[in-house]
Parts: C-alpha cells; sequence; structure tokens
C-alpha cells in the first residue's frame, strides 16, 4: 500500500512538473521589423496550393496534416511545436509567423537555406492561415 501511494505521489509531481515547463517555455523574442512586417504575396488559389505543397514537404511531419501539432516527429521535441488551429496562433502578426517559421530557434530549424525564396515562406504563412477555418468545419461535420 505505501508503495502504491509512493507511486501516485511521483505520478502526480511528474505530470505537475512536466505541466509547469509548459508554462515556462522560453517566450520569442520577434525583433519589431518582423512584426510589424506585411505578406506581400496574395492568398489566392495557385499561391494556397504552393504554401500547401510546401507545407507537406517541410512542416508536415513535425506539425502534422491538419497542423495541431501530431505529425511523426512530434514526440522527438522537448517543447510545444504549437497548434496553427488555436487562436493564440492566429493571433499574430503574419510577420511574427514569418519569422517564427523561417528563422526558427531551438527546436524550431531555421529554413533560410532550405526554402531559399522567402516568397515561398510567405505561400507557407498563407496557407496556415487557413487551417483553423479547414478544422471548424471538420469539427462541424463530426
Amino acid at each position: 500500500m505505501k508503495t502504491l501511494k509512493f507511486l501516485i505521489i511521483i505520478g502526480i509531481v511528474s505530470l505537475g512538473l512536466y505541466s509547469f515547463d509548459k508554462l515556462l517555455q522560453e517566450k520569442w523574442d520577434i525583433p519589431e521589423k518582423y512584426v510589424k512586417m506585411k505578406n506581400p504575396t496574395y492568398a489566392n488559389q495557385e499561391n494556397l496550393a504552393i504554401g500547401k505543397a510546401l507545407y507537406i514537404k517541410h512542416c508536415k511531419s513535425c506539425h502534422g496534416k491538419t497542423g495541431i501539432g501530431d505529425g511523426p516527429k512530434a514526440d522527438e521535441f522537448d517543447t510545444d511545436i504549437g497548434d496553427f488551429s488555436s487562436r493564440e496562433f492566429h493571433e499574430q502578426t503574419e510577420g511574427e509567423i514569418f519569422y517564427k517559421s523561417y528563422i526558427g530557434r531551438l527546436d524550431m530549424p531555421n529554413y533560410q537555406k532550405k526554402i531559399p525564396n522567402p516568397e515561398d515562406m510567405w505561400f507557407i504563412v498563407n496557407y496556415l492561415k487557413t487551417l483553423e477555418e479547414f478544422l471548424k468545419t471538420q469539427k462541424r461535420k463530426s
């Protein structure tokens, strides 16, 4: 009985520390020029298709098909890799999303060499902005 109580206490403390770690995740320090940066591309069908193809190639393995952070590589990271359907994500400026996606930090790699044309990253940003509405329509169907 003492062993069971001890294991339960260890489990509760571990869960608390894990949750606390997620709360303390380091805040992004995004330069003001990126916060104010405007997307130079349009979210038309052609650009969204390019953004989706680039997302599938470069982002899906970690962030998952619908951007909720459930890709096959997601469990390899110590940090929260984000949920692109969340309100918090969509409250960011497009420049902030661009900076985080293109420049990166820690577990989020820098994509300036893999995606040398910044316009392509803007196409991904356009696509990311569609994931919130896509997930809302999926929830309504179920």
